[in-house]
């Protein structure tokens, strides 16, 4: 798939989002794949873009910690990435395996608080 990707060949890729980088990543050695690269339709790949740009924003970036309602809004955001996982599954049937990794760090963050 791309050059990155310390397999020699992997057919097992997983969707998650991350600041920075593109939606699809190697489930083995975690590489992060570019978007252009993965074999779907450009209509995924631009979904998945606007998707991965919407990440963090339950992130309070200048406190350090969560918006108010930033459980909320993380639970909607893996909401839909479930559903691009769905969608990039279907695309790829039959040719790679693919999971969906979740946003954690809202949860994460009203856990340690308490």
């Amino acid at each position: 798939m791309i050059e990155q990707c310390k397999c020699d060949e992997t057919y097992d890729l997983r969707v998650e989002a991350d600041i920075g980088a593109d939606a699809i990543w190697c489930n083995k050695c975690l590489c992060n794949f570019e978007i252009s690269y993965v074999p779907i339709s450009i209509e995924l790949q631009s979904e998945l873009t606007k998707w991965i740009l919407k990440y963090g924003e339950w992130i309070d970036w200048a406190n350090d910690g969560i918006v108010s309602n930033g459980i909320e809004l993380e639970e909607i955001h893996n909401q839909q990435g479930l559903k691009l996982t769905e969608k990039v599954k279907k695309e790829l049937e039959g040719k790679y395996k693919v999971s969906f990794s979740s946003s954690t760090f809202a949860k994460r963050y009203a856990n340690k608080k308490k």
